[in-house]
């Protein structure tokens, strides 16, 4: 432990407890939840840097406190490392490093470019979209008249079909870029159907940013009008969000997430942020890009091997949806039955599922955090058989826990 931790064991012992309870928890699972990441030390310790204490309101240069010289300067540098991590140029791209999560950023984003009661044309919940996304449980949802499009009955995006439906409704916005897609996005299709139409494209990378900037994902630009995304996922940086989008939509988007919004940014995360898009811009993070799509392409052969069910029938990317109908469990059980083993998934609604959300029928797995760790495709092999192992016998779930728990102890969190 380092000192500052040794000094939390004596200033708060009980919250010392946690953490230490919280790590041990880590170290000995295997975390397959598909948006979740360990960052590195070094972006864990810009996180807990001086630039906790700071007030920034407002942008660059253009501050309501004083003491900001070392704050707009690593705005700033955050800002540029974005812009060439996407290989974008400041001339015709805008970026926002100070959205505090991907929801309000989604939020801020529709407020800045359409009336309220405008439609949207999103991806449904069940398919694969967010809450965020226009779900009728959300203010998106509810301050904007959401239109939503499906999977088609393999699991895949039906562009033509989408394209169909905007011709008939004529959103003003359609959103491309889900929380459970495992398949590669056409953005160019979708840029092609937004122009037709006449409305903005919002792209939602938020799990994929990381496969775009390691090049195993196409990227949204130049065909998006902007581009949402959380920081803590495949980009493996600190929880927070950013906003790019293009120039001329800087002034209609910005103020709505301050003032509009938020208050005074997290200069902590930003910092922790500027540190993480450093490492994503290094040959390093796109040989770990690309070992995050073997390690799920084989995680999802080897479980179709033992008869489980995909959406779509694979992957291209960091995440693998099962349907568990065939295996006669609902997604609420095999996780449950799946975290006694030590292998930590979460429950998923899969497309047409015929169960709720607090019970579907399916179970998304990912491979950024597992990948983060060290572990490549024999280790995937292994995890996939446990599994099979745990979700036909369930009485051997501690049997099971004992090999992964021998298993994560060769392979430390950063």
């Amino acid at each position: 432990m380092t000192e500052d931790f040794n000094m939390l064991k004596k200033t708060d012992p009980k919250i010392a407890k946690l953490i230490e309870q919280e790590q041990k928890r880590h170290q000995d699972t295997v975390d397959l939840i598909a948006s979740e990441n360990y960052p590195s030390k070094s972006v864990r310790e810009a996180l807990g840097s001086i630039f906790v204490v700071k007030y920034a309101e407002g942008r660059p240069h253009k501050r309501y406190y004083g003491g900001q010289e070392y704050i707009d300067k690593l705005e700033t540098l955050a800002e540029e490392r974005a812009l060439k991590a996407f290989k974008l140029d400041s001339q015709n791209w805008a970026v926002n490093v100070q959205p505090l999560s991907g929801a309000p950023a989604n939020y801020e984003i529709l407020r800045g470019l359409l009336d309220t009661s405008d439609k949207i044309l999103c991806l449904h919940l069940p398919h694969g979209g967010h809450l965020s996304q226009g779900s009728k449980a959300s203010l998106s949802g509810q301050d904007f008249t959401p239109v939503y499009y499906y999977l088609n009955k393999d699991g895949f995006l039906d562009y033509e079909s989408i394209e169909e439906l905007a011709v008939k409704e004529k959103p003003k916005l359609i959103i491309a870029g889900y929380t459970a897609y495992p398949r590669i996005i056409d953005f160019e299709k979708f840029g092609k159907i937004a122009k037709k139409v006449g409305a903005y494209l919002l792209t939602d990378t938020s799990h994929i940013t990381g496969l775009i900037i390691g090049g195993v994902h196409p990227s949204p630009f130049p065909w998006t009008d902007v581009l949402m995304t959380t920081t803590h996922k495949t980009l493996r940086g600190p929880r927070g969000a950013m906003i790019i989008c293009r120039k001329e939509l800087e002034e209609k988007i910005f103020p709505k997430v301050f003032p509009g919004l938020q208050g005074g940014p997290h200069m902590h995360t930003i910092a922790a942020l500027g540190v993480a898009l450093g490492e994503a811009l290094t040959p390093a993070f796109k040989k770990y890009a690309r070992q995050i799509v073997k390690n799920a392409g084989i995680s999802a052969s080897e479980l179709k091997k033992y008869g489980f069910d995909l959406v779509s029938g694979g992957t291209d990317n960091h995440l693998v949806l099962i349907d568990l109908r065939n295996k006669n469990i609902t997604g609420k059980h095999a996780q449950e039955l799946l975290e006694k083993a030590g292998i930590v998934t979460n429950k998923n609604t899969i497309p047409y599922d015929p169960g709720t959300p607090f019970d579907p029928s399916g179970i998304r797995l990912g491979t950024p955090a597992v990948t983060t760790r060290g572990m490549k495709e024999k280790e995937m092999k292994l995890i996939a058989g446990w599994i099979n192992e745990v979700i036909n016998n369930p009485g051997r779930a501690k049997e099971i826990r004992k090999k992964v728990e021998k298993l994560c102890s060769k392979f430390l969190i950063p």
